[in-house]
């Protein structure tokens, strides 16, 4: 079997699930000597409509795991997707500390929502709070693997005649899956950093990166100093302004930013996949 077209969706607010699902799907393309659709769903404007596949297709769909999850307020437009019986492959990608539920509840979501699962990964990526934890990936041993992963679906594919026969793809994870990873605070307790906002430096030239990049639309285009919509700690403004102007203060934040990195630094955690 040989799929007619490779779909790579992603939502990827620094880059990093970009990354891996791309090289997932060149390599693919490659293998397949396929033509490739990519869908960048990052943004608010792409999220507008639900994108629709065909059972000739191959959809390779990531996301960043939140709090052990698939990010809540993204968690609806991927249940909007329509497989209608294409293969998918769910991905996810985190900062070094654990992928708990979220490859479960995306394939999970997937099958719902009518793709047929034959295979699933987890990788590494720089974690959106840090620039030091799992500081520069994926990298290149990543991107290896990536491709190893990538060979051995187009050879389990290839061995297919009825992909709609198959069992979903087996992963780890709770099922149904479990609450979601709730931050410790300095007195071990629980914190709650729903509410808290990225601040802005002396040293913004009100250049609009922040308010045209944020994948929530939660930044004020008129004045990029107010936020009122939903910030989901993606980092995207804080990562990508080009005058390093966007930073948080919360002490509640940065606590909880210091102690993961202080406790997922190592070991170096490595991409696992399901076939």
């Amino acid at each position: 079997m040989k799929p007619h077209t490779l779909c790579a969706v992603y939502f990827s607010a620094t880059g990093t699930t970009r990354t891996i699902v791309t090289a997932i799907v060149r390599r693919l393309a490659e293998q397949f000597n396929t033509p490739v659709k990519i869908f960048d769903i990052t943004l608010p404007e792409a999220r507008k409509e639900p994108l629709s596949f065909t059972p000739g297709e191959l959809v390779l769909l990531g996301v960043p795991v939140y709090a052990g999850r698939v990010p809540n307020l993204l968690l609806p437009y991927v249940s909007s997707l329509q497989g209608n019986n294409a293969m998918g492959i769910p991905l996810v990608l985190y900062g070094n500390r654990s992928f708990d539920d979220a490859l479960m509840e995306l394939r999970n979501t997937m099958e719902n929502s009518g793709f047929h699962t034959v295979a699933a990964g987890a990788f590494i990526g720089e974690h959106s709070f840090s620039r030091t934890l799992a500081a520069g990936r994926p990298d290149s041993s990543d991107q290896a693997i990536a491709n190893g992963f990538a060979d051995q679906i187009a050879s389990k594919i290839s061995a297919l005649t009825d992909f709609q026969s198959l069992s979903p793809v087996s992963v780890p994870g709770n099922n149904p899956v479990g609450p979601y990873f709730r931050p410790a605070g300095r007195d071990g307790g629980h914190i709650d950093i729903r509410r808290v906002r990225p601040l802005t430096g002396d040293s913004c030239n009100d250049c609009k990166w922040c308010a045209n990049h944020c994948p929530m639309g939660a930044i004020d285009f008129d004045n990029v100093r107010e936020v009122p919509g939903i910030c989901i700690k993606c980092n995207a403004c804080v990562k990508g302004c080009p005058v390093d102007a966007k930073y948080f203060a919360d002490p509640d934040y940065l606590f909880h930013r210091d102690d993961i990195v202080t406790r997922y630094q190592s070991p170096r955690k490595e991409p696992a996949y399901f076939l």
